[in-house]
């Protein structure tokens, strides 16, 4: 068997090298036989496989030589929505062998990027679409579906050894995350705490939940200060703030979940009200706001005029709810299940 190593992803600003991700691997036998192989690159998160190639974390369900030409769907996007799509499209692979599923992770920015430019068929988000992104595809005259597939929630976490921070605010948070004047260390969030400065780590700019992150608790989408170690994987963020003690950083509730051994989550205060802390319960109920959320696909009305890509979208929607559950997400609830399937009754028969 031969071992070919693969780049990972870029080099999260001023982490140390000990904080990044492993190389990818690629495995494949020796002879290959196009009828039965592929290659795979395969590193583990979340329970789930996750594929990377030059970067990007990306599936591939395609046998090489069974697939008919057409038979493949491109899925781009947030790096939250990510589980949820890798479980439909493996799913989907073992009941439809001969379709090629590619499913990789870039953004939600850069994601809608490519699903304007026409690069890919379906657009993981972890925000809403942009009045902004919506005119480019008018323009474009690109027809959409947006569905909501399951709700999330922003983990606010520290280094499982920070013995005083119990609770925080939404203004001390936005006092350490404000572009102008920020809070650097401890003290100046809270007195009481230590005199040290606060390591902090988060995603990109590019990220959907640095666009909501910044909206909900700084005030403004995108106003951020730049001086913090950042990452489009969630991996490398968990990772610095478990061997930090000073660190403080943000990320999807199931990133958490899965690592609540090496973290401490912190719960939110809203003005005077008692802190509350994530979980599936509090997130559904929005009682965990302003960080609980929705997180939606975008798909593109001609993949639904596909025979194959209508049935891709219909099994996605139709098991949203133990999709979601399968990554450790928050299912729709049976109203939003509902307005789900009456978008999807209304496009496959546009």
């Amino acid at each position: 068997m031969r071992v070919v190593a693969r780049g990972g992803p870029p080099a999260a600003r001023r982490l140390p090298r000990r904080h990044l991700p492993r190389r990818h691997w690629a495995f494949w036998p020796e002879p290959i036989n196009p009828a039965t192989h592929w290659m795979t690159t395969i590193s583990k998160a979340r329970g789930l496989y996750r594929f990377a190639l030059a970067g990007a974390t990306v599936l591939s369900l395609a046998a090489a030589g069974c697939t008919r030409p057409g038979e493949s769907i491109k899925i781009d996007g947030s790096s939250t929505v990510l589980p949820i799509s890798t479980a439909a499209a493996e799913q989907f692979r073992k009941e439809h062998p001969q379709t090629r599923l590619s499913v990789t992770s870039s953004g939600t920015g850069a994601g809608l990027g490519k699903f304007i430019n026409g690069e890919i068929d379906i657009c993981d988000a972890s925000r809403q679409i942009k009045p902004s992104e919506v005119e480019r595809l008018e323009e474009a005259g690109i027809g959409f579906v947006e569905f909501v597939v399951a709700f999330d929630g922003i983990a606010v976490v520290v280094n499982a050894d920070n013995d005083w921070v119990d609770s925080i605010s939404v203004e001390q948070l936005a006092s350490l995350w404000r572009p102008e004047n920020p809070a650097n260390t401890w003290s100046e969030v809270d007195p009481a705490w230590p005199d040290e400065e606060v390591s902090l780590y988060g995603p990109n700019p590019d990220n959907g939940t640095f666009d909501y992150f910044t909206e909900h608790v700084v005030g403004e989408e995108k106003s951020c200060r730049s001086d913090y170690s950042m990452s489009e994987d969630d991996n490398v963020l968990v990772t610095g703030v478990s061997q930090d003690k000073n660190s403080l950083g943000y990320f999807g509730f199931a990133y958490y979940s899965e690592n609540a051994d090496k973290l401490k989550v912190v719960p939110i205060r809203r003005g005077d009200s008692e802190p509350v802390a994530p979980s599936l319960q509090t997130i559904r109920s929005n009682e965990y706001a302003p960080l609980s959320r929705p997180l939606y696909i975008y798909v593109r009305q001609s993949l639904l005029e596909r025979p194959v890509g209508a049935e891709f979208v219909k099994f996605y929607i139709d098991n949203a709810g133990d999709l979601a559950k399968r990554a450790q997400y928050v299912p729709v609830s049976d109203e939003v299940a509902e307005e789900n399937q009456t978008k999807l009754q209304a496009a496959l028969g546009a």
